[in-house]
């Protein structure tokens, strides 16, 4: 497959005019544009060619959740995302018990890293939970909520085939900068749900964190007396979460993150849960009951449980807020990438990583879809 006349997105993050060629499900080549027709090249004048997006922070959608624990909620998921550009995504799971992860976990162990048709590819799990605060549970359930355990973390690991690509802790409880050490030996650690002052959450960050879970929500304030976890993540090299739904987070504090940050590393996620592509109604989460109603998804007290928006318009409201959209998709694609290790294989358009890609509308509407090479939309 060639595809011609397009604005590609690059590795310097920018865009060019150049000629992809792919080969096989990788891609093979960039060049300068050469006339070319027939069946196998596509002509994207006036597009723009980018990386399949990446989420590494999704709970569920279209009525499935990762914590289902099912080979058919994974698909039901995957198929959805598929459809909307994100071509690689962690399932994430929530504080539940350990027997129940087990099982999760278990479940997934097998479809991770495989390619379906039709379905994006599951590339690992982001464990979303239970070594957290209760004061900042958020949407979790306090029930199941407990200090940071590294043999926990260890035996579900192993139950995963080793595919825990991020755990979330507060390092401020018992135990968690030692968690913190060895843990990030293993996979990115990230701080979130969370009451760590600055200096705890410092620490914690020179013991091998080097994420944060949705910037901003499920932690103390940004204050300028006290700055917290977000002061001294932006002190550090840390990678940070933003949910860009419209309703997390005040398009200003999208625009100001990414002046602090940089966009090299600001990730956007969804954090979408399963009533994300379903009509307004009441859904759950994590076993609790969830009221979703114009497009805000709501626990009992008003907490807000995730979010209802695939990563593909979180990244499309960054740009309406100003994000220039080269940031927004370094976002979206091989920031999260990186930071949780699978930049090897996707988030740019390298020759060697895989020819997953989704060609853009100058509006940012959806022309067409390739995974593995194949058009797929």
């Amino acid at each position: 497959m060639q595809i011609i006349n397009g604005a590609v997105f690059s590795d310097d993050g920018a865009f060019h005019r150049l000629s992809l060629a792919t080969n096989g499900e990788l891609i093979g080549s960039l060049g300068a544009v050469s006339p070319a027709a027939g069946p196998d090249v596509l002509d994207a004048e006036g597009c723009y060619v980018v990386p399949g997006l990446v989420d590494i922070h999704i709970h569920g959608a279209m009525g499935a959740d990762f914590s289902d624990g099912t080979a058919d909620a994974v698909e039901t998921i995957s198929r959805y995302l598929l459809t909307q550009g994100v071509t690689s995504f962690l399932g994430t799971s929530m504080a539940l018990p350990e027997a129940r992860l087990a099982g999760i976990y278990a479940s997934a162990r097998p479809l991770i890293g495989q390619t379906v048709p039709g379905c994006a590819a599951l590339r690992g799990i982001n464990m979303e939970g239970p070594f957290f605060n209760p004061e900042k549970r958020g949407a979790q359930n306090p029930r199941y909520i407990i200090p940071p355990d590294f043999g926990m973390f260890s035996r579900l690991n192993e139950a995963s085939g080793g595919n825990i690509r991020t755990v979330a802790i507060a390092p401020e409880r018992e135990g968690g900068l030692e968690f913190t050490r060895r843990a990030s030996k293993v996979c990115s650690v990230s701080l979130g749900h969370s009451c760590a002052d600055y200096e705890t959450a410092r620490e914690a960050l020179s013991c091998g964190a080097s994420h944060i879970t949705h910037l901003f929500n499920g932690m103390p304030p940004f204050h300028h007396r006290d700055p917290g976890i977000v002061g001294a993540a932006a002190d550090s090299g840390a990678y940070a979460e933003l949910i860009c739904d419209g309703l997390h987070l005040h398009p200003a504090m999208v625009r100001s993150v990414f002046r602090l940050f940089g966009d090299d590393r600001v990730c956007l996620i969804s954090d979408s849960m399963r009533a994300c592509g379903m009509p307004d109604g009441r859904y759950d989460l994590g076993g609790q009951a969830v009221t979703v109603a114009g497009g805000a998804a709501t626990i009992p007290g008003g907490s807000l449980a995730g979010s209802v928006t695939v990563l593909t318009d979180c990244m499309r409201r960054a740009v309406q807020f100003g994000v220039p959209l080269e940031s927004a998709l370094k976002a979206s694609t091989v920031n999260p990438a990186k930071s949780v290790g699978l930049d090897a294989a996707v988030g740019s358009l390298t020759p060697g990583k895989r020819a997953d890609i989704v060609i853009f509308n100058r509006d940012l509407s959806i022309r067409r879809i390739l995974f593995g090479g194949r058009i797929v939309a």
